[in-house]
Formats: C-alpha cells, structure tokens, sequence
C-alpha cells in the first residue's frame, strides 16, 4: 500500500465514522469532497466510499422529475415535511443546471426550499450538474451512498429537469416520480413516450383552487396514455398510475406516499428492488470505468495533440468529423 493510499484511507476511516454516527457537518464535507475533481481528494473519496459501504445501510431512493416551472421545490418541500412530521429523515439532493459558458451555478434550492431546510431530520444538498447529462451531477450517486450511510430514510433525487438522457435518474433510483402541471390535452402529446415508460408514477401537481378541474382532466389524460403502454414486469397491477397533489395546500401528498410504499413493498416481496439495485451497481461501475478511461486519454499531452490537430481539420472543412474520429481511433489502437 503507497503512502498516498494509506494516508487516504486513514483520512476516510475518520469521516467514515463521523458520518456513521449521523453527523451532518461531516456528511457535507464528504460530499464536498466526491465532487471534487482533485487526485488527491478523488483517493479518499474511494476510500471514504468503501468504509462507509461495510455499513449495508439502505434508504428509499426516489428519482423526481418535471419541466421548469411545474413547482418541484414546491413539492419536495412540502412532501418533505410530511415525511419528516412522520419522524423519517429525509436527504435531498438537487441538481442545478450549470452555466455551459462559465461552469458556474446558482444553487439556489435551500432558499427555495427554507422550511424543509431548517428542519433537524431534513438535509438539502444543491450540486451542480457541471454539464453532466442526464440532469444529474456525475457524483450524485455517490452522494446517495453517503446519505444512506448517514441514516437517512429517504433520498429525494431533483433532477434539472425531463431531458433526453433522464434514463440516470431512473438507473440510480427505485422510484422515479413525474411531476405534471395541469393543462390542455396538447401538454399530453409534449411528453417524449420514454419518459412515460420509465414513470413509476406521475404526480400532478397544483391541484387546487380554480386548477383543480383541469388537474383531475389532466390526471384522467395521463391515466389512459399509461394504460396504452406495454405492462412492465416490475409493477403490481394498476402501476405505473396517475394521481393528484397540491404541494401549495398539501392535499394528495399522504396518498402519493402509501401509493410509493405499496409499489417498493411489492418490488421488496418479489425481488425486483434487489434485483435492480444490483444491475444499478453494475451500470456505475461501468460508468465509472469509461469515464476514467476518457480521462487517462484526455491527460495524455500526445493524443491531447492529435485530437487538436483533427479538430482543426474537422473545423476548417478540410475533414469530415466522421473521417477525424475514426482516424483517431486507428491511432489509439495502433
């Protein structure tokens, strides 16, 4: 063992302990650190992710997405509260969207979210999602372990919003919720089929005062599209299934909670939810694996050359990007 990685190990072992015993000032500084691009930090990090794992805690981890503007701060506040009024801690990780220009970030989510945020058996982390797809920051997963580690009974997962790549939010969680606001029968045709396929459940929201006609019309429309989709072989009968919340009045959250508990309760007795955790486990490590390959390649200052002198060729018109990619990839091969 090197120096390096037993100085990192040492390191990790007193984090780990801390975080263990639920200290929240430790759980976020650990996260602090499993975002950080440092080698340095990245060595503990591993480290501090192994020592916690020994621990085999668990938490309910849900996957929560929707478009801008559909009230999810609103939402998770409010449903965060309820669980923590039923004595569960919840963890809240909320991704923001970085700046593609500067990298920078608002991370404005605990104002938003200032009650939850006060309140002892709460914890909200903001992260930036560093132009990462997917909406989710690439170490959010590991944020999850940590948080679990750290006690935490559920672990809500914010995503920026429904993108093309939300498959990360559905492969790193057990439930993936959909947040919906009311609207016409057009807003239906707008949600891509994918995202409905991976919905365990669609929630939607603002269903209160002169919106509540339209959000029960709403509920009914995305009732019978999901009754349209193929049968999923990880769902009771009657999910994946449409209901009704008002964050703003706190009226349906109750019934979406039993609803998210009679679904994990049924995945739990026929083996779906151990069963998706491993192949989740499998899908990061192979994440894992091609990311650090793409940064070995990228610190290399000779192919750093190469791609420049192609991306030259490819920008001044004299080369195909097609041609330029596969003749980077004989080099690398040669």
């Amino acid at each position: 063992m090197t120096t390096e990685t037993k100085t990192a190990t040492s390191a990790g072992e007193g984090l780990a302990e801390r975080i263990l015993s639920g200290e929240r000032r430790a759980l976020a500084r650990a996260i602090t650190l499993v975002e950080s691009g440092r080698a340095d930090h990245r060595a503990q990090a591993v480290a501090l992710l192994a020592e916690v794992a020994k621990a085999g805690r668990q938490a309910l981890r849900i996957g929560l997405s929707g478009t801008p503007g559909v009230g999810k701060s609103t939402f998770i506040e409010a449903f965060g509260m309820m669980l923590t009024g039923q004595g569960l801690k919840v963890a809240v990780l909320a991704v923001d969207p970085s700046s593609a220009r500067s990298g920078g970030s608002i991370l404005g989510d605990k104002t938003r979210m200032e009650r939850l945020s006060r309140d002892p058996l709460a914890f909200i982390r903001p992260s930036p999602s560093q132009t990462h797809l997917g909406g989710v920051a690439r170490r959010t997963r590991e944020a999850v372990t940590l948080c679990e580690a750290a006690g935490f009974d559920v672990v809500l997962i914010e995503t920026v919003g429904v993108g093309q790549s939300e498959t990360l939010v559905a492969e790193m969680t057990d439930l993936f919720i959909l947040l919906m606001a009311p609207a016409g029968g057009d807003e239906l045709q707008g949600v891509k089929r994918g995202i409905m396929e991976m919905a365990d459940m669609i929630l939607v929201n603002k269903a209160d005062g002169d919106l509540k006609p339209a959000a029960m019309r709403t509920v009914s429309d995305y009732a019978g599209a999901l009754r349209l989709l193929r049968k999923r072989p990880y769902d009771p009968e009657g999910f994946p299934k449409a209901l009704p919340v008002s964050a703003l009045a706190e009226e349906g959250l109750k019934s979406a909670w039993e609803e998210m508990q009679t679904l994990a309760a049924w995945r739990r007795d026929n083996g779906f939810f151990v069963s998706n955790r491993a192949e989740q486990a499998r899908n990061w490590f192979e994440a894992e694996v091609r990311e650090g390959l793409l940064a070995r390649l990228t610190r290399d200052p000779a192919i750093r050359a190469k791609m420049a002198r192609l991306g030259a060729e490819v920008a001044g018109g004299r080369m195909a990007a097609s041609d330029a990619a596969e003749r980077m990839l004989r080099e690398l091969d040669a």
